[in-house]
């Protein structure tokens, strides 16, 4: 059950430009499911909802976090340092399905831009259980958490639009280069990247789940400002809508309006 807590600031240090990475102590934040979040608050005084940060990766009671810096709240977040402290709500969402896998199914882990980060402690997670997993990340131009991935020593393929990163080009050019292929992707990245990882995957016959973004205020599913369409209508809505903090982030693909 996610809970709030306070957070010690243990280290802070920027990957590249506007993308940091924090790391907190975080004692009581219970069992993290790859794919989960955390809402950061901003203990200010102006700002109220709190911003909904994906977690790249759990070490016992130290909680790594990924984000970048896009205004005024993730601004506030970049200036905390070794001492400081945060509150926090979470574990949030739903995760990736890794309960619905087999020791025998293999596993594409597609991370895009601020996707990649999730995609960490998602390899590990896998890795650790004893699938079968290899993972590709798409980068825009500079590489940030390189040496991370390949210290949880799985297959990982790197891409880049400018091709400063691995080959030049998008995760599906690399996946068809590679010759990669596996019963289950997961996904984390931009819409562009979905949509066409979706028409690839169903070509392919490749069953596929990816981790939704929306502004997300309360994260506890209350106040509806989360909500994308779906295929199939909400049994709490009634409608063509679940909200992506509780029924997400994580969807299987045919289930979501892209």
């Amino acid at each position: 059950m996610s809970g709030s807590i306070m957070a010690a600031v243990q280290s802070q240090d920027c990957l590249q430009r506007d993308i940091f990475r924090l790391r907190l102590f975080a004692p009581g934040l219970g069992e993290v499911r790859p794919g989960q979040f955390v809402n950061l608050y901003l203990d200010d005084g102006r700002h109220l909802l709190p911003r909904p940060v994906s977690v790249c990766d759990v070490d016992g009671e130290e909680l790594t976090l990924v984000y970048r810096v896009v205004g005024e709240g993730t601004a506030y977040f970049s200036r905390k340092k070794e001492g400081d402290r945060l509150r926090l709500l979470g574990p949030l969402g739903n995760g990736y399905p890794l309960d619905e896998l087999t020791d025998k199914t293999t596993i594409l882990a597609v991370g895009g831009g601020l996707g990649i980060p999730p995609m960490l402690y998602l390899s590990r997670c896998l890795k650790e259980c004893g699938h079968a997993v290899r993972t590709v990340l798409g980068y825009r131009d500079e590489g940030f958490l390189l040496k991370d991935f390949s210290a949880i020593d799985v297959p990982v393929y790197r891409t880049s639009d400018s091709g400063a990163v691995g080959k030049k080009g998008t995760v599906i050019d690399c996946i068809r280069q590679e010759g990669l292929s596996a019963e289950v992707v997961f996904a984390c990245g931009p819409l562009p990247m979905l949509r066409a990882l979706r028409e690839y995957c169903a070509g392919q016959g490749m069953r596929l789940y990816v981790s939704l973004e929306e502004r997300m205020a309360c994260g506890i599913g209350a106040c509806l400002g989360c909500v994308c369409q779906t295929t199939e209508v909400d049994g709490h809505s009634h409608v063509h809508n679940r909200r992506v903090c509780v029924d997400g982030p994580v969807f299987e693909a045919g289930e979501v309006v892209l």
